[in-house]
């Protein structure tokens, strides 16, 4: 009995790890999915917009389309899980369709070797067995024959049980992963609930606003002045810093230079140098080897880059020119992404660099902060906790985005990357 519960608890722990494996990855596609179910969740309460202004409601447009966008690629990621659960639930069945036919087979071996035991059962039928044979060799051969075929009826035995305890184990995988994928498809009916509402929301805003077609040309002809300025300025200041990178660089390639030539003449002296050999010509920068150095760490970190504000978003704005579906002849030119946050929210470095310009327009403050060739720009904020000059580090918090009291707190920060003069997409380098 003790050898049989030996070999259960054996059985038992062999079995585990197959068990585990199922929930490893039922885990961790819970955790994925969690992280960004969190997002949504927070993010609801950004939604809320009672002012009936053109302004307001196309600016809780932008917060709708964005929540929207959002829920459905948080429907998308559910898709994706129930693909992979569909492809564990395939490899569970081949697995136990596997072990039972295992255990069947055993069971008939088992079975027949206890028939045979059965026939030949008692005591003295095995001693006429042995003492039947013809010579000393052959009584050895059938004793060692006979506690041979106990040991092999013991062992087919221990076979059956961890055979048996693995189909149950299987089956226990299989009624775990079945109830997960229940579960996550109920999760995305009720998804797809709320989204269809919050579509029949914004079905219901883009009519309004199109009723007010005269004051929504109005705001969106307002919106384009006060980018065009804010951009104006954006492009002025870079074009400056980057003539300061480019003086700095070349301040450093003269000094390299000299240095050079210094090094040439003095091993010419001390007769080092070959004769006739010409000194390599430096190569042109133009930044100094440490811009280059933390130019080629930002663009290794791609896709990698931390949200540039704090707390819940939603991304309101995408860059480039896009129309706003529903509503005629209002198109959207972005140098960047607008993303909404909740009152009092950061604005933070997405890496680390140095304050390249801090500027006040309209009465809200801008930062622009250099890395190396890259330059991170940060617009609307009611205050700023940096200033030119300023080391600043990766989620440093640089100032208050501002919140509007004129419109229910809304708070929006502007976001633009660039390369240089070139503008880029941001959303490609930030980590969602």
């Amino acid at each position: 009995m003790r050898r049989l519960l030996c070999i259960f608890i054996g059985c038992f722990c062999l079995a585990f790890p197959l068990l585990a494996q199922s929930n490893k990855l039922i885990k961790e596609l819970e955790s994925k999915r969690g992280a960004l179910q969190k997002q949504i969740t927070e993010s609801e309460t950004l939604l809320k917009t009672t002012k009936k202004t053109v302004s307001s409601q196309l600016n809780g447009l932008a917060a709708l389309t964005g929540q929207i966008e959002e829920r459905k690629r948080y429907i998308l990621t559910i898709n994706n899980d129930v693909e992979s659960i569909d492809r564990e639930l395939s490899s569970l069945e081949r697995q136990l369709g596997k072990l039972q036919r295992d255990l069947k087979d055993k069971k008939k071996k088992y079975e027949s070797s206890v028939q045979y035991l059965y026939k030949n059962r008692s005591i003295e039928e095995k001693l006429m067995f042995i003492f039947s044979a013809r010579s000393l060799a052959q009584t050895y051969r059938r004793l060692r024959y006979v506690r041979e075929y106990a040991t092999y009826q013991r062992l087919q035995g221990e076979e059956v049980l961890k055979k048996q305890e693995q189909v149950n184990k299987k089956k226990a995988e299989l009624r775990q992963v079945r109830a997960a994928k229940a579960n996550l498809l109920k999760e995305r009916e009720a998804e797809k609930v709320k989204l269809e509402a919050q579509e029949k929301e914004k079905r219901i805003l883009v009519a309004d606003l199109r009723k007010k077609q005269r004051g929504l040309q109005n705001e969106i002809a307002k919106k384009r002045r006060e980018a065009s300025q804010l951009n104006a300025r954006i492009d002025r200041l870079i074009a400056e810093e980057i003539e300061k990178v480019r003086k700095r660089a070349a301040e450093e390639a003269r000094r390299e230079a000299a240095a050079r030539k210094k090094e040439a003449a003095k091993a010419d002296k001390s007769g080092t140098s070959a004769s006739g050999k010409k000194v390599a010509p430096l190569e042109t920068y133009t930044m100094s080897k440490a811009d280059r150095e933390l130019s080629g760490d930002f663009a290794n970190n791609r896709g990698k880059l931390p949200m540039p504000i704090s707390g819940a978003y939603i991304i309101t704005s995408h860059y480039g020119q896009y129309a706003v579906e529903g509503l005629r002849n209002v198109k959207l030119d972005n140098k960047g992404i607008d993303i909404q946050g909740k009152p009092g929210a950061q604005a933070r470095a997405i890496f680390n660099g140095k304050v390249a310009a801090v500027f006040k327009l309209n009465g809200l403050f801008n930062i622009l902060i250099r890395h190396g060739a890259y330059i991170s720009v940060y617009c609307n904020l009611a205050s700023a906790s940096v200033k030119q000059g300023d080391t600043v580090t990766t989620k440093q918090a640089i100032g208050q985005v501002f919140s509007d009291g004129a419109d229910g707190g809304r708070t929006v920060l502007h976001f633009q990357l660039r390369r240089e003069k070139e503008k880029l997409n941001p959303e490609p380098w930030l980590n969602r």
